[in-house]
C-alpha cells in the first residue's frame, strides 16, 4: 500500500489507509492501531504524514457546521478542506478571518501546521482555534478550550498531530464579506520604498519577485462591496508560467533570460467577489516549497541576500519568491510565537534539483533570525527546536502525558521532538 503527497517527494507505506464516517469507526482504529497520522490533502512537503502505520483520512467523518447564538464562532469538522468549509460557511452568512492563497488543505492541517495568509495584523489560521475535539491514544474523546484542558489546548493549536486527533474544531469568524483584488506589476525598489505604507494601507499585501526579474507582482486584498457573480476564479493564468518552467528544466541556463519577461511593466488586474472564492488561487505547477517566518524588520534584508546569492551563483532557481506579513502570536510551537513576521517562500520546480539548493538558502534564512514553516522543507534538530522556540518543552510536557507511547509520532517527529519509543 502506497501514499504520496501532493508534489510527489513524500511516499510511504502505510499498514492500512482508512477513511472512517464515524467516530465510533474512527474511535476503533485509533484504539487498535500502534501507531496514527491523519492526512488531508497531502500538502505537507515535510514527511509529516509518513508512517507504516494507519494512515487516516477524515474526509468523509460525519459532521456539520454549528455556529454561535452569535455568529462569532462556528463549531466545524476537523477533516474538512478549506474549499468545502468556507463555502459552507458562506451558506451560513459568515467567513474565515484569513486565509492563504490554496484551500485543498483539512482544517486540522492547517492548524496544526501554522499555515496562514498574509495582513500585518492577521494572524496564522491556528489563532483563529478556541476549542477542540479529540480523539485519544486509547479511543476516548476529550475537549479543550482556554478555560478547560487549557494546556492541552495551547499544545493544540499548533501540535502537527502530536497530541490526539481533531475531529471538530472551534474558530472564530467574521460575518460574510466580499474582497477586491488587485494585482499590479512594480519596480521591487518602488515597492521596497513604499512597503511600510503599503502594509498599513491593505487588509492584505503580498508581491511574488522572480530572483532574475526586476519587477514585482504585487497583491492587494480589501473589504469590497458586491459587484455581482466573480468571472474570474484565480489570480494569474499559469500556463505560459509552466512552459517557462518546462524549458528550463531541459536548459536550466535559459533561466535567467526568460524570467524577466514573466512580470514586466503594465502589469494591471482587478477582480471583486466573495472572500473565500477570492483568497484562494489555482496554483497547478507542482513545486517544492521552503518558507521562513522572519522579524518583520528582517525579511528586506534576507530577501535582497538570497536573491544575490542566486544571481552570484547563476542558479537555476524558476519559481519566484513570495514575501507576505504576518502578526504575532503567543502560541507555543508558532513561528511567529511574540515576532511579527515577514514570510519568505522560496519554491522550486518539481521536475528541477531543489534538495541541494533549499539546504544551502536555509543558512541565510537563519542568520536572518528565521523560524520554518513545520510543513514545508527544512533541516531542524531537536536541540534547533528547544533553541528556536523557548515554549517547546511546555509542548512537549503535554504531549508526553497525553501519548507517553508516541502513537501519534511518526520517525520525523520523534527525531525533531527527541520522542522515544519505537518509529513507524
Amino acid at each position: 500500500m502506497k501514499w504520496t503527497n501532493w508534489s510527489g517527494s513524500v511516499t510511504g507505506a502505510p499498514s492500512e489507509i482508512a477513511r472512517p464516517k464515524t467516530e465510533t469507526e474512527l474511535a476503533a482504529l485509533v484504539a487498535r492501531a500502534e501507531k496514527v497520522r491523519v492526512v488531508g490533502a497531502g500538502h505537507s512537503f515535510m514527511p509529516l504524514c509518513e508512517t507504516g502505520g494507519t494512515l487516516l483520512s477524515l474526509a468523509d467523518l460525519e459532521g456539520s457546521v454549528e455556529l454561535s447564538a452569535d455568529k462569532t464562532r462556528v463549531w466545524a469538522p476537523a477533516g474538512w478542506s478549506l474549499a468545502k468549509l468556507t463555502a459552507a460557511l458562506w451558506e451560513e452568512g459568515v467567513s474565515l478571518i484569513n486565509q492563504g492563497d490554496v484551500n485543498p488543505q483539512s482544517l486540522a492541517g492547517a492548524i496544526g501546521t501554522g499555515t496562514h495568509g498574509t495582513g500585518a495584523e492577521l494572524g496564522s489560521i491556528s489563532t483563529a482555534a478556541r476549542a477542540f475535539r479529540l480523539m485519544m491514544a486509547d479511543g476516548s474523546i476529550v475537549t479543550c478550550s482556554e478555560t478547560e484542558r487549557p494546556d492541552l489546548f495551547r499544545a493544540a493549536r499548533l501540535s502537527l498531530g502530536l497530541v490526539g486527533v481533531a475531529t471538530a474544531i472551534e474558530i472564530d469568524v467574521l460575518p460574510a464579506y466580499h474582497l477586491e483584488e488587485r494585482v499590479e506589476s512594480h519596480p521591487i525598489e518602488e515597492i521596497e520604498e513604499r512597503w511600510d505604507e503599503l502594509a498599513k494601507s491593505n487588509r492584505h499585501v503580498e508581491f511574488f519577485i522572480f530572483p532574475y526579474g526586476s519587477h514585482v507582482a504585487l497583491k492587494t486584498l480589501n473589504p469590497a462591496p458586491a459587484e455581482g457573480p466573480l468571472k474570474h476564479m484565480t489570480d494569474m493564468d499559469d500556463r505560459l508560467f509552466k512552459m517557462v518552467c518546462d524549458v528550463c528544466s531541459v536548459a536550466p541556463f535559459l533561466t535567467s533570460r526568460l524570467q524577466p519577461h514573466i512580470i514586466g511593466p503594465g502589469v494591471r488586474q482587478r477582480r471583486v467577489g466573495p472572500a473565500y472564492q477570492i483568497f484562494p488561487s489555482d496554483r497547478t505547477v507542482k513545486f517544492e516549497e521552503m518558507e521562513y517566518e522572519l522579524p518583520r524588520a528582517n525579511g528586506w534584508a534576507a530577501l535582497k541576500e538570497v536573491i544575490a546569492w542566486i544571481g552570484k551563483r547563476k542558479l537555476p532557481v524558476t519559481f519566484p519568491f513570495e514575501f507576505r506579513l504576518t502578526a504575532a502570536d503567543d502560541i507555543w510551537l508558532s513561528p511567529f510565537n511574540a515576532t511579527p513576521g515577514a514570510s519568505i517562500s522560496m519554491h522550486q520546480y518539481a521536475k528541477m534539483p531543489w534538495r541541494d539548493l533549499f539546504a544551502e538558502a536555509e543558512p541565510i534564512f537563519r542568520a536572518h533570525g528565521g523560524r520554518p514553516h513545520w510543513a514545508k522543507r527544512h533541516t531542524l534538530t531537536a536541540r534547533d527546536v528547544d533553541t528556536l522556540y523557548p515554549d517547546a518543552a511546555k509542548f512537549k510536557s503535554v504531549r508526553d502525558a497525553i501519548d507517553p507511547s508516541a502513537k501519534f509520532a511518526n520517525a520525523h517527529l520523534m527525531q525533531l521532538f527527541d520522542i522515544q519509543g519505537r518509529a513507524a
